[in-house]
Order: C-alpha cells, then sequence, then structure tokens
C-alpha cells in the first residue's frame, strides 16, 4: 500500500512546500476539519455588532504601542536632573519615571504619536466597551446562554477602568500624583486596616518610593495578561453561542442570518481595523493628550488645578465631590464617611451591573435559550433602569467636574454641588417613569401601524365628503418584526391558603420576586398586542380607510 501511495505521489510531482506545510501540520494539529468546521460560520451583519469590534481593535492597538513604550519607560522613582531637549524643564529635579516620559516624548523617533495613540485608545476602547455593553443590555442579548459572557465583559470592562488607572499613574506627573493622593484618601477612609493598606501600596508614607516600580508590573504584565485571557474567553463563547441576531424574516433561534467567517467577514474585519487604527491615530495626531510637559513632576507641596480623571473614573470622582463631609469619632479613630460611603458605593452599583443577567432570569423565570434580540420598546422595565443608570453617571459625571463648570461657565460650585446632590435621586427616577412611558407610547403605535397600516400623510376625501387619511398596508416582513416578540406573564405566588384552609408559608423571596415580576410583565408593562382576529377584521374592510 506504502508503495502504491509513493509512486502516485511521483507521478503528481512534488507538492508546493506551502501544501507540505500544511499537510504536515494538518497531521498533528487536525487543522483541515477544524477550518471546515469553521470558517463559513456565519455572522449576522448590522452597524451596532461593529462596537464591540472597535473595542477589540482598540485593545490590539494598546498592546502593540504598550510594548513599544515598554523599550524606553523606566519605572523609578529615584530622582534625577533633567538636561533633556526640552528647554523649560531643564535643571528641574524629577523621578526617572517622568524624565523617561519625557525623553519618550522628545527623543525617541515616535514616541510621542505612539503615547498619544496608546492613551487614546484606551479611551475608545472603555468607549467601545462601554456602549458596546448598554447594546447587548437594552437588546436584551445577555440572556441564557450568555450569561457568563456577559460577566466576561463586564470584568472586561472593569479591569481596564483599573489598567486605564494605573497607566496615567505611571508618568509621575502632577496631575497623576494628585489622583494618587486620591486614592491614598480613600484608603485610609477604610475602617481599621486603611492605614495598612496604605503603607504596604505606598511602600511607607506616601509618596513612598516604590509605588511606580509596583504598579509598572500590574499595568503591563498582570491586567492585560487577565484581560486578554478574558477577551479570549469572550470571543470563543461568541463563536460556541452563534451570534445574536435581530427579529426579521427567516430568522429564528435555530438558525443564524448573515454572512460567513470567510471570506466576506474576514475581509470586511480585517478593514475595519484599519480603519479603526486609523483614525485613532489621526486624532493622536492632532488633538494632544496628557502633555506632561505642561503640568511638570508631582510635588507632594503642590495641586494641579483642573484636575480631572479621565471619564469612566468621573463616576466615582463625583460621588466624592458631591458627598458631605460626615465624620464618625469614636474609641480614638475618625471614621471620615465622606470618602468611604462613595467609594464604597462604586462598585457595589457596577457589580449590580454585572449581576443583571441572573436578577432578571431569577424574576423571569425563563430558562430558555435566546438567540432573537429584543426591542428595547418590549422590554420598557429593563430600558427604563438602563437610562436611569445612564442619567445617574451623566449626573455624576457632572459632579465630577464641579470645579471646571463653576470656572468656565461663571456659576457657583455650591450651587452646582446641590443641584447634583437633588439631581442623582431625582434624576434617574424621572428618566425611568418618562422612559417607561415612552416605550409604552411606542408600542401603541406599533400597534397601531400592525392594524391600520403606515400613515403616508396623504389626505383623500370621500364621495360623502368626509376626508381620510391614506394608510399604506405593511409587508409582511414588517409585521412580523412588530408581533413576533414575546409577552410573558408574571409570576404569581398563587393562593395563601392551601386546599385544606391552611394558611401557606410564603418566603419573603417569593414576595418579593412577585412584586418585581409584576412590575416586569404585569397588565401596565406592556401594551397587549393585536391578535389575529383583530387584524383580519379591519383589514377585510370593516371601518378600514
Amino acid at each position: 500500500m506504502s508503495t502504491a501511495t509513493h509512486t502516485d505521489t511521483q507521478r503528481r510531482g512534488k507538492a508546493p512546500a506551502g501544501e507540505r506545510v500544511a499537510d504536515w501540520a494538518d497531521g498533528r494539529l487536525g487543522i483541515y476539519s477544524l477550518a471546515r468546521a469553521n470558517m463559513r460560520k456565519i455572522f449576522p451583519d448590522h452597524w451596532s455588532f461593529m462596537l464591540g469590534e472597535v473595542a477589540l481593535y482598540s485593545f490590539i492597538i494598546i498592546i502593540l504601542t504598550g510594548v513599544y513604550l515598554t523599550l524606553f519607560f523606566h519605572p523609578s522613582m529615584e530622582e534625577v536632573v533633567y538636561h533633556g531637549p526640552y528647554v523649560p524643564m531643564q535643571g528641574v529635579r524629577m523621578s526617572e519615571a517622568f524624565a523617561s516620559t519625557l525623553d519618550i516624548s522628545f527623543e525617541v523617533r515616535g514616541g510621542l504619536l505612539i503615547r498619544q495613540i496608546h492613551h487614546w485608545a484606551a479611551l475608545v476602547f472603555l468607549c467601545a466597551m462601554f456602549v458596546h455593553m448598554m447594546r447587548v443590555f437594552f437588546t436584551g442579548a445577555f440572556r441564557k446562554p450568555r450569561e457568563i459572557n456577559w460577566l466576561f465583559g463586564f470584568l472586561l470592562f472593569f479591569l481596564g477602568m483599573l489598567t486605564g488607572f494605573t497607566g496615567y499613574s505611571l508618568p509621575d506627573d502632577l496631575l497623576s500624583g494628585t489622583g494618587l493622593r486620591f486614592i491614598e484618601g480613600v484608603f485610609l477612609s477604610i475602617p481599621v486596616v486603611g492605614t495598612y493598606i496604605s503603607m504596604f501600596v505606598f511602600g511607607g508614607e506616601f509618596p513612598g518610593m516604590d509605588l511606580i516600580s509596583r504598579l509598572y508590573p500590574v499595568h503591563v504584565l498582570l491586567l492585560p495578561g487577565i484581560m486578554l485571557g478574558l477577551l479570549v474567553a469572550h470571543l470563543i463563547l461568541v463563536f460556541y453561542h452563534k451570534h445574536t441576531q435581530y427579529p426579521g424574516a427567516g430568522k429564528t433561534n435555530k438558525n443564524v442570518v448573515g454572512m460567513p467567517l470567510l471570506p466576506v467577514y474576514m475581509a470586511k474585519a480585517g478593514g475595519f481595523f484599519f480603519l479603526v487604527f486609523g483614525v485613532i491615530a489621526v486624532i493622536s495626531a492632532i488633538a494632544t493628550i496628557n502633555p506632561i510637559w505642561t503640568i511638570g513632576p508631582y510635588r507632594p507641596d503642590q495641586v494641579s488645578t483642573g484636575a480631572q480623571p479621565d471619564w469612566y473614573m468621573g463616576f466615582a470622582e463625583g460621588l466624592v465631590r458631591v458627598m458631605p463631609g460626615w465624620e464618625i469619632t469614636a474609641w480614638g479613630h475618625t471614621l471620615v464617611l465622606g470618602v468611604f460611603i462613595p467609594i464604597v458605593a462604586f462598585p457595589l452599583v457596577l457589580f449590580a451591573i454585572g449581576l443583571y443577567p441572573f436578577i432578571e432570569a431569577w424574576i423571569s423565570g425563563d430558562k430558555r435559550e435566546h438567540h432573537i434580540l429584543d426591542r428595547p420598546r418590549n422590554a420598557p422595565t429593563r430600558t427604563a433602569f438602563g437610562v436611569a443608570w445612564l442619567t445617574a453617571y451623566f449626573v455624576m459625571l457632572i459632579g465630577g467636574g464641579n470645579d471646571l463648570w463653576a470656572t468656565h461657565f461663571q456659576l457657583s460650585i455650591n450651587s452646582i454641588t446641590w443641584f447634583v446632590r437633588i439631581a442623582f435621586f431625582a434624576g434617574p427616577a424621572i428618566a425611568f417613569v418618562v422612559t417607561r412611558r415612552i416605550c409604552m407610547g411606542l408600542q401603541r403605535r406599533d400597534k397601531e401601524k400592525v392594524l391600520h397600516g403606515r400613515e403616508t400623510g396623504i389626505i383623500k376625501r370621500l364621495p360623502h365628503g368626509e376626508f381620510i387619511e391614506v394608510h399604506e398596508p405593511l409587508t409582511q416582513e414588517q409585521l412580523h418584526v412588530l408581533t413576533q416578540h414575546e409577552q410573558p406573564k408574571a409570576y404569581e405566588i398563587g393562593p395563601e391558603v392551601d386546599e385544606n384552609g391552611v394558611r401557606r408559608k410564603v418566603k419573603a423571596s417569593q414576595k418579593l420576586r412577585a412584586r418585581l415580576s409584576k412590575s416586569y410583565y404585569g397588565k401596565d408593562a406592556f401594551i397587549p398586542k393585536p391578535t389575529s382576529e383583530e387584524y383580519k377584521e379591519i383589514t377585510s374592510g370593516h371601518g378600514h380607510h
């Protein structure tokens, strides 16, 4: 048998080198069967799915530029005297970290552009993650079987915030030093162990001499490594579960309508990567960010005016700024509630978002798989919660920059602070009610469109003198999109007394679930979909114009 195979090979001639390498790899890795099974995988085509791609490509850009910057950065707080090309800083004592950042900016070829791209890509990454998560939230893409993938995405966003904070702290400039002083205050506000945590992190009294050298491996190795692992797991689950898709003709929970991975999707994705890279590079070339040479090196006796963190930390900054300066003193110890309460509230709010898929699944009791996305209007309570959270977030962004609002618009900083305090509680409540009403109104309009058709704006006079507006009937695809969604029933506890007249014991968790389920799926949460009988009655001509 082997002789015949060898003879056949001689007749055909020697295979090309690339084919021989592929055959060798296939014999050990099975890449042919893997490619046949997955390279024709279908992905739906919708612009909102590109938000996740923007986050992915930004992360790749961060890694590439970060590797370049590590070649020239010196993570040391040892003091040196600057004698570099930037004249205003010559003769100034500074840390090696700050001096090496100046060298990257003014002496390394392309160093300043790479620094700018690295910082802008980090902002774009977190912004894309934020908007991508909102898209997933409002469309219900986090439902079974994607709850774990939602957690992976949430952890990516949370770790991205930490990575960004450690990154802009590395240059040891006055702005980042002010942020680190803020973090020291956070540590010190923690009861009992706060002082020990601060001494451990800073290596002694603030600012210490070890912080930059400790932040450096965390920023370039630990956090990116964890994020890379989460990203790979996230993409594997996206690939395994198949992609979600918006409702439409021919789309069900058992199929995916779209384009194959190869060659169409990969070609578009490759082009989009270079487009994202190009846009970030253009922004970095024309819009300076974090110009440390105008701020100067960090000194403990100075504070940078107008000090603001990057936007994603603005929520935490706002919570601290608008919190009253409450303190409790007992047994010789002072508990600074004005800092401790906001810093505890910030991660609690974030983790509540991370756990939301499990909370909604518990309320609904729905154990089915969902691959068709919701239209936000058809889940009014969930949509209202999302808008309320966004309202609170943006209100606190105003609080985090209250000094800039005051100086730029000649306003009282106390008035801004009180406005934020009131709006933080009133704003989300108002946003929740208004959003829910808007969703109900949109549901009502969809019902009218199904029953009466689309308004054309054409006014017609009938023979007997009546004026009517002509309605255009919807297509079958449009009717499907407006009526395909489900309207689940609310969870009910049942009778409080059993068949023997004995009062049942109802757990508090069951009562809470029933109450929440009623707000999500009760009669007031939906406009009943039109029935086929209603549609036939109207379209048959009875009262239809």
